[in-house]
């Protein structure tokens, strides 16, 4: 899915951010944020109201659109030909939201039970990102594949509602990769096929269209740029880098890039 246009955006959306320089280390203060769990009706970093990403966003393809049965058949073509292997991967993803899908990226040790200041940032972006993603669910109202052509056979949870638009999964696996880049850019290009997998997986799944993943994607610049502008990130991200370097073996001075 355009890794290197990917790359590209995200390095540009660093710049205007202001993130850190990739040789800072981690003060000892850094390491006091709180791994205690928000309430899912608040917001931990972003106003995602100030954000206004319905002006960002376009609407998705109409119901009778050439692009909505083009991405018809493409999930057609998918189901026919998954593999029980491609459905494991996706149900397990279908299950798992949180910074440690990427556990296959950074191997055995990243998990939550070993780095619970990790796991708090997790669990706050997927936060912000269900704030900022649900209201533009309701907005667009988009039926997901099966509500509308029933010959498709979803493998995964499916929704009653007509929410597909944008991709709610591939939304915190494109917020979270772009997060981890910045703990262990040494494993950058691996982290953002992972994200990209993981927003492939939702087709695999036959609960999203293509395009619903795009979105995710594009929706995820914007409000990844608002999380890097929060001192609150800034903070716990420092922390994080901490703890999940220290915990790999990694050097706490990142590599010049």
């Amino acid at each position: 899915m355009r890794q290197k246009s990917l790359a590209a955006n995200l390095m540009v959306l660093f710049a205007l951010a202001g993130l850190y320089g990739h040789s800072q280390s981690v003060t000892p203060a850094a390491t006091k944020v709180s791994t205690k769990k928000v309430s899912s009706h608040t917001t931990y970093y972003i106003d995602p109201f100030a954000l206004q990403l319905d002006l960002i966003l376009p609407p998705p393809p109409g119901r009778d659109s050439g692009i909505a049965t083009s991405e018809l058949g493409e999930l057609h073509r998918i189901e026919a030909s998954r593999t029980s292997a491609q459905i494991a991967q996706a149900q397990t993803d279908d299950h798992e939201e949180d910074i440690f899908i990427f556990k296959s990226v950074l191997g055995p040790n990243f998990t939550a039970e070993a780095l619970p200041v990790t796991a708090a940032l997790s669990s706050q972006i997927r936060t912000d990102e269900s704030a900022a993603s649900g209201p533009l669910k309701k907005t667009y109202r988009r039926p997901r594949p099966y509500q509308v052509d029933g010959t498709l056979h979803p493998v995964c949870t499916v929704n009653p509602e007509p929410n597909s638009y944008p991709s709610g999964h591939s939304l915190s696996g494109y917020l979270l990769a772009f997060t981890l880049v910045q703990i262990v850019p040494e494993k950058r290009q691996e982290i953002f096929d992972r994200a990209d997998e993981y927003a492939h997986n939702r087709l695999i799944c036959g609960v999203h269209y293509v395009s619903d993943t795009e979105a995710s994607r594009k929706v995820a610049y914007a409000i990844f740029g608002s999380l890097a502008a929060s001192p609150r990130f800034q903070r716990d991200l420092a922390a994080a880098r901490e703890e999940t370097r220290l915990k790999l073996g990694l050097p706490l001075a990142l590599p010049p890039q």
